[in-house]
């Protein structure tokens, strides 16, 4: 069978996107043909395959995630932004907001006349400040929250020169975050509200150029941590400069958390389902 796809980029974060609305590619949607089309050497190459299918729970559709080993995952911050453009165009330009179902929760996206897409994100929870001591492998305290999907964060004087990874393996299968496993965020301050960032993401398990929930966690335990206030850019490896937005609680917490930047089309085109 012949699958048609569009290849689109958030900040680096590069996925394959398909319209599944009326449900037809569900079942040929398999782990192993997800993983074969994310190859880049023998696929189409990705971090990731999202599908756009039906809303079931009060949503306009629903986002459907799926990592580069064919997993599926709650949410993808720079894949919801890139789902937001191509509903978009699906639709013809006439969905320029929307709200969107995923594993996560529903999650509000907006089109910007300037081309910025702006994801609203799900509430950010299980925050845990010095989650982890520094030690011989990881030389920072180690911090925590969940923005959709776990994130650990650390907060060093230079990101230039590190085994990504290696330290990345590392956070992600230590046994503080057994069973589910974490993404693993390597940040350096440049200033009160500008990062430079780093990630290693769980089921890509890889370093990528971008990603957006990694991008929010790191926004937001800097901003507990310090106080800075919103909005904080960030400068991520695909070259782009990110902004995260929120409101304090009254309790300690974040809440009306945005992601803001670009989402455009690579390109477009078919290709032949392994069989």
């Amino acid at each position: 069978m012949t699958l048609q796809f569009y290849k689109m980029t958030g900040a680096g974060n590069d996925f394959v996107m398909v319209d599944n609305r009326d449900l037809s590619l569900t079942s040929l949607l398999t782990r192993e043909t997800i993983a074969a089309l994310c190859d880049r050497r023998f696929g189409i190459g990705a971090d990731g395959l999202i599908a756009v299918e039906p809303a079931s729970v009060g949503g306009d559709v629903r986002m459907r995630y799926y990592n580069s080993d064919g997993g599926e995952a709650e949410m993808c911050g720079n894949g919801a932004r890139c789902f937001t453009a191509y509903v978009n165009m699906l639709t013809e330009g006439s969905c320029t907001t929307l709200r969107f179902e995923t594993l996560a929760g529903i999650v509000r996206g907006a089109v910007a006349e300037d081309g910025q897409i702006t994801v609203q994100l799900t509430t950010p929870r299980d925050m845990k400040l010095h989650a982890l001591p520094a030690d011989d492998t990881i030389p920072a305290p180690v911090h925590f929250i969940n923005t959709g999907v776990p994130h650990a964060v650390v907060y060093l004087p230079s990101v230039e020169q590190l085994d990504i990874v290696k330290l990345g393996a590392y956070l992600r299968y230590h046994p503080a975050f057994a069973p589910a496993g974490t993404n693993a965020n390597f940040a350096t301050i440049l200033s009160p509200q500008h990062l430079k960032l780093r990630t290693y993401e769980r089921g890509v398990e890889d370093e990528t150029l971008a990603c957006g929930t990694g991008m929010t966690a790191t926004a937001l335990l800097h901003a507990q941590l310090t106080g800075a206030p919103s909005p904080i850019a960030l400068d991520v490896a695909g070259g782009c400069t990110l902004r995260v937005a929120f409101e304090r609680t009254p309790d300690g917490g974040f809440r009306d958390v945005t992601l803001t930047g670009p989402a455009v089309v690579v390109f477009r085109g078919e290709i032949e389902l392994p069989s």
